[in-house]
């Protein structure tokens, strides 16, 4: 199983909110690049990347900090937070990218999504399916949705979707554990979707549990940086 330390950003500065609530906001680090080698330098294969700002400005707005951390690490980096047009997504990938996660453009312009899965393949394109109370949330979740997460889910498996980021939005920033229940449904009605958990990990006791599920990665943020985990145990059960 991949661990993936996740980055947030606003303004530029690595940040994380608590139930994706922008007044709810803790400030880490004023340099993100210093943040991904420190992750880099603990061995770490991958990185999440989300730019904040342009989850709420409906466009890529933190480019800058995406280029420096894939120009000067060697960092597997997944970025999502508005990219919601074909330009938007051209400047991530220029911008050193590996993967781009789609969630709120799934919902809102979903033949945009299906547009990238055919021209970038299913390696490319991450399917961002953030639910709170199994309904899913767009635009930095501060938009609900009547749309049930299985069936936005076997919507975009039919099309193509291999990856998917999910967060139980209700779960997180609150280091409460993660919405295990979710995964092992999500598990059991699409045995080969690639799901990577996210949202309330607190311990290593949660991610050893997701990685007994089998899930392919686990995002951890804030328990990284409230010092709940270390890197050196992360190191220890991260995917090569």
């Amino acid at each position: 199983m991949y661990i993936i330390p996740a980055i947030d950003l606003i303004d530029g500065k690595a940040v994380r909110l608590t139930q994706g609530d922008y007044n709810q906001k803790k400030e880490y680090n004023a340099r993100p690049l210093e943040v991904a080698k420190q992750f880099e330098g603990a061995g770490l294969k991958r990185v999440h990347l989300v730019d904040l700002d342009g989850a709420k400005e409906k466009r890529v707005i933190n480019w800058k900090v995406l280029e420096l951390i894939a120009s000067q690490t060697s960092l597997h980096v997944d970025f999502g937070g508005g990219v919601q047009s074909d330009e938007d997504l051209r400047i991530v990938f220029e911008c050193g990218a590996k993967q781009v996660t789609g969630g709120s453009v799934a919902v809102k312009q979903p033949d945009v999504l299906e547009r990238w899965l055919s021209g970038h393949g299913p390696e490319k394109i991450i399917l961002g399916a953030d639910a709170k109370n199994e309904k899913i949330a767009v635009s930095g979740w501060e938009e609900g949705t009547d749309v049930w997460i299985y069936d936005f889910l076997e919507q975009w498996v039919d099309k193509g979707i291999k990856y998917v980021i999910s967060t139980d939005v209700a779960k997180d920033g609150l280091l409460q554990g993660p919405s295990f229940e979710l995964y092992r449904n999500m598990q059991d009605r699409f045995p080969d979707l690639q799901i990577i958990a996210s949202g309330g990990v607190s311990n290593m006791a949660d991610i050893e549990t997701l990685a007994d599920m089998g899930v392919f990665g686990v995002i951890v943020g804030k328990a990284i940086y409230e010092g709940r985990v270390t890197l050196n145990e992360l190191q220890k059960i991260s995917g090569i």
